[in-house]
């Protein structure tokens, strides 16, 4: 082993070690007398050529991103631009992090600040990493001819020591970036989710849904009740159905609204399917699916249909869970729901009253009947095929059995509004 190894050579004084000791330790003594000079991390001689090749350094950090990184080169412009600003700033704080070897870390804010926000959607924390992985391999490539005569090891550990920070700080950096973002985005999906319950399509909302990046159709709204809990937990319960919502391949926003939780959809065909997914996720009682519609500005049709059937639910205690907002259209016509009394009146009893005198009639005689073919023929005085016959046409025209239970009722809740419309 080296007699000399760690302390003073015999005549070639101090090793680099002791030597970068002795500089820290008279700066050390210069701070504490008051003094505002320092000695740099490294030899006086690299750093002067260090400063002399700064811009040198720079120009080669760029060339050497545009070879190495391919989306380098796919940027617009104005961010290759910023890119290269990003570049000389980080040279030019790892010279002043050496001239300062009272700071423990370097000024990440010299680095970074110079970009503006926008820079960060446009260049992922991945690519970030890279870049700062190219800058640095281009400033060790020439630590040879920019070190002073036996300063190479000192100047290489510099750099190394400088990249883990850098590197290290640039992570900070997207992380607080995607923090804040997040917390807005978190707000204008709320505000979006709230425009649509309350039927508010104005300009704005374009504005907003571009910013949430939503471009998803058909879209349909699932709604249903939530058990109580604070924000946080509100908060966790819509963080949880995005990460659903991902593995299904939809796209999502969602709100809660005091004791209601509100899904809007999109990228499904398949609304019960769609809102059975997250069926599990709502507290007690119905959920219920509103109907699909072509896009997010025509969603309130379906969060309004949803939102009447949540409250007319109660009508039908046995309905099943998931169901369709049009399968109450009879229990939310009872509660005084117009889209539903329109719905009905328009698709299933004027269809029914166009279809001749005899439709309607036997229609409604079998019903009164209580779904018995016989008496309503003899009713009628026809043969029973024949109201066999006609109902068959009923079920053809409105897309609802007559025999069925269900169906029944809501064919003759359309015929009372239909009357009533009419007289």
């Amino acid at each position: 082993m080296d007699p000399t190894a760690g302390g003073a050579g015999a005549a070639g004084g101090p090793t680099v070690p002791a030597a970068k000791g002795a500089r820290r330790r008279e700066a050390q003594r210069a701070g504490g007398a008051g003094g505002l000079v320092s000695t740099p991390r490294i030899n006086t001689e690299t750093l002067r050529r260090l400063e002399r090749a700064s811009g040198v350094l720079g120009t080669a950090a760029i060339t050497a991103m545009d070879k190495r990184l391919p989306w380098f080169g796919k940027l617009s412009a104005e961010n290759r631009s910023w890119l290269g600003l990003v570049a000389q700033a980080g040279i030019a704080a790892f010279l002043d992090w050496i001239r300062h070897p009272e700071r423990d870390r370097p000024a990440v804010t010299e680095v970074f600040g110079t970009a503006p926000r926008e820079l960060a959607r446009a260049v992922s924390l991945q690519h970030a990493v890279e870049m700062v992985r190219v800058i640095i391999d281009a400033v060790e490539a020439q630590v040879d001819e920019l070190a002073a005569p036996g300063g190479e090891a000192e100047l290489r550990e510099a750099v190394l020591t400088y990249a883990r920070e850098i590197a290290f700080s640039a992570a900070l950096v997207y992380a607080r970036t995607a923090e804040a973002r997040g917390a807005w985005d978190a707000r204008l999906e709320a505000l979006v989710v709230d425009s649509l319950v309350r039927g508010e399509t104005e300009d704005s909302l374009r504005s907003w849904a571009s910013a949430l990046n939503w471009s998803s159709s058909p879209v349909m709204v699932v709604v249903g009740t939530v058990d109580g809990g604070d924000d946080h937990a509100a908060e966790q319960l819509i963080e949880d159905l995005r990460t659903q919502a991902k593995r299904a391949r939809l796209d999502l926003m969602a709100g809660v609204q005091g004791n209601r939780l509100i899904l809007i959809l999109g990228g499904t065909d398949d609304p019960i399917a769609a809102a059975e997914r997250f069926a599990g996720r709502f507290g007690p009682g119905p959920v219920i699916a509103g109907p699909l519609v072509r896009d997010l500005y025509a969603a309130p049709v379906s969060a309004r249909a949803a939102l009447a059937a949540l409250r007319a639910a109660p009508g039908w205690p046995d309905a099943p869970r998931p169901t369709g907002a049009d399968e109450l259209l009879p229990e939310r016509a009872l509660d005084g729901d117009p889209d539903a009394h329109a719905v009905l009146i328009n698709d299933v009893y004027q269809p029914l009253a166009s279809g001749g005198h005899d439709l309607l009639d036997t229609l409604t005689t079998y019903l009164e009947q209580g779904s018995s073919l016989e008496a309503a023929a003899r009713l009628l005085f026809v043969h029973p095929n024949t109201v066999r016959y006609r109902l068959r046409r009923v079920a053809e025209i409105t897309d609802y059995k007559p025999s069925d239970g269900r169906d029944g009722f809501t064919l003759w809740v359309a015929i009372v509004l239909g009357r009533l419309a009419a007289g």
